[in-house]
């Protein structure tokens, strides 16, 4: 690579990914003094073709950084009018009624919505201020300073050779420098993985925690449609197997976002995320709600769970992370974008500072500082014990206990200090053999779909030519290791069908459908072995989500 000679733009700061957190942060640079150069680099086709969330958003962000949202047309058109949390078994449910929750699990004032076409209005926000944004452009490479800063990145490599060398057709990108990069990738982006593990942000804080969300987008009977109705459940089907739980939200239009959540700390390899989520649409509640509908997309994503004590150190030398990429998500709340935005608009306020008085490259500690101990941190805190009670020791325990301690976090004091988290994701898988494999049903091809016909929804394209995004540290441990130890659970966790194992020779093969991927990035978090590394495939591949 280091004979590669590329074009260098120059910015004040390079944003990576046009989510809430990026443009939040673009835009409120701009803000401050429209003379700065500001660039946002989205690796999706278009602004929102990557975005997949919960879709209840919490308009506190959206407040702070555009105060007359409203006014401007923000796509926020159906407030939330009830709440309803259930408690599931096979054959029914109990209400769990509002009045024990805490308030801040209160939905009031906030709004369904389709984070894709926010996030696309946000876009037109920001360009309407001098921000430039380039969708397809993915970003592959960090550059790094003299001092050993980051400097910029690498945009818009394509047409590398099927082993990833350059080729002929080869176009090399163009390096992209600014006086701090901002890194808002979502998830277990990989520069942001690359960051915290360069610079140890990571130390003495707790792993990170993780789940995977899947959602479905149907359009139901209209007698049906309960506009602005919000409806949460655990239990069934997952029980004692896994933690986790659903989401229906009724937005407008006859449709309904269904949605369901699986922690990826589950010990046993023969569970498959994606069987539950199917077989949770035939529990009579939600089958009696979708019969007569139909899907219309689907997707999938992991969402961060660690909570404010897994959040790593936020910057180092000309470098901040935005958002997921640093685990900023309200678990009970389910809900993150809204701090995505407050982070976006912290970081924009510190670089500002910072380039006003002549400084590049260095950590931005007033952004650090402004996260921790402002609304951001005071939101993540209330709610730091939940995961952990949850994982220690069970759904019951972590419903009483956790709304004890929500309620008295929201007075200002804990019984339970900070808890730990204690094994990461990957490490949390126990061997087959200490588990029963487990018997799901065959999807209808009504309420419930295979993998690959529910992928088409997602519009997912790579063009095969390329190398696979999905790297082997060792090509042999899927076979040698994982299959004999654990059954090789990539086969069951990706929610997209992109792993597995067949015989060839009368030998078993693992096999790597990159073409299937939605980026969701499981892989990379639940490898038992931690042998699969999610990359950057070149800009504009993955997943095209209409209305996610």
């Amino acid at each position: 690579m280091a004979e590669i000679e590329r074009e260098a733009m120059e910015y004040d700061v390079v944003i990576v990914g046009a989510g809430p957190a990026g443009l939040s942060a673009a835009i409120r640079l701009k803000q401050l003094d429209s003379d700065l150069q500001v660039v946002v680099l989205e690796k999706g086709s278009e602004v929102g073709a990557h975005i997949l969330s919960g879709a209840v958003l919490d308009p506190c962000g959206l407040d702070a950084l555009i105060p007359d949202w409203k006014e401007k047309g923000a796509p926020l058109n159906v407030p939330v009018k009830d709440d309803n949390f259930y408690m599931l078994g096979e054959a029914g449910q109990i209400r769990i009624p509002n009045f024990p929750m805490p308030p801040l699990m209160n939905n009031h004032g906030n709004y369904i919505v389709s984070m894709g076409n926010v996030c696309r209005w946000m876009a037109e926000q920001a360009e309407e201020l001098g921000v430039e944004i380039f969708p397809g452009m993915a970003c592959s490479e960090l550059v790094y300073g003299d001092n050993g800063e980051v400097k910029g990145v690498v945009a818009g490599v394509f047409g590398l050779e099927s082993d990833g060398t350059y080729g002929p057709n080869t176009e090399p990108g163009m390096e992209l420098h600014g006086k701090y990069v901002f890194l808002s990738e979502g998830v277990r982006g990989s520069l942001s993985k690359e960051v915290i593990a360069k610079y140890s942000l990571s130390d003495g804080k707790e792993p990170q925690k993780y789940g995977v969300g899947m959602k479905e987008i149907w359009e139901i009977d209209p007698a049906k449609h309960k506009e602005g109705s919000v409806t949460h459940t655990m239990g069934w089907p997952l029980g004692s197997n896994a933690g986790g739980g659903s989401f229906i939200y009724h937005l407008d239009n006859n449709q309904v976002y269904v949605g369901f959540v699986v922690h990826l700390n589950y010990k046993n390899p023969h569970l498959y995320p994606y069987m539950e989520f199917q077989r949770f649409k035939h529990h009579p509640m939600v089958a009696e709600l979708l019969k007569g509908g139909k899907r219309v997309a689907y997707g999938a994503r992991a969402i961060t769970e660690g909570g404010y004590q897994s959040m790593p150190k936020l910057v180092a030398p000309g470098v901040a992370l935005l958002g997921c990429s640093a685990g900023m998500v309200n678990v009970p709340r389910i809900k993150g974008n809204h701090n995505a935005m407050l982070s976006g608009k912290a970081a924009a306020e510190a670089a500002y500072d910072a380039i006003k008085a002549e400084r590049s490259g260095d950590e931005l500690a007033d952004y650090e500082v402004s996260v921790r101990d402002g609304a951001i941190g005071a939101d993540l805190k209330k709610v730091r014990n939940v995961k952990p009670m949850w994982s220690k020791w069970g759904l019951t325990a972590s419903l009483m206990l956790g709304g004890l301690d929500m309620w008295t976090n929201t007075l200002g004091f804990s019984l339970f200090g900070t808890l730990g988290h204690g094994k990461n994701d990957a490490e949390a898988t126990e061997e087959a053999s200490k588990h029963k494999p487990i018997d799901y049903p065959k999807p209808d091809g009504v309420l419930s779909f295979d993998r690959l016909t529910n992928v088409a929804f997602a519009a997912t394209n790579h063009e095969e030519s390329q190398p696979c995004h999905l790297r082997l540290s060792n090509l042999d441990t899927p076979i040698s290791v994982n299959l004999p130890k654990f059954a090789e659970p990539a086969q069951r966790y990706c929610p997209a069908g992109v792993y597995e194992v067949v015989e060839k020779d009368g030998k078993p093969e693992f096999v790597i459908n990159f073409q299937n991927c939605v980026h969701c990035k499981t892989c990379d978090i639940k490898d038992p072995s931690q042998n699969i590394t999610w990359t950057t495939p070149q800009g504009g591949d993955g997943p095209n989500y209409p209305n996610m």
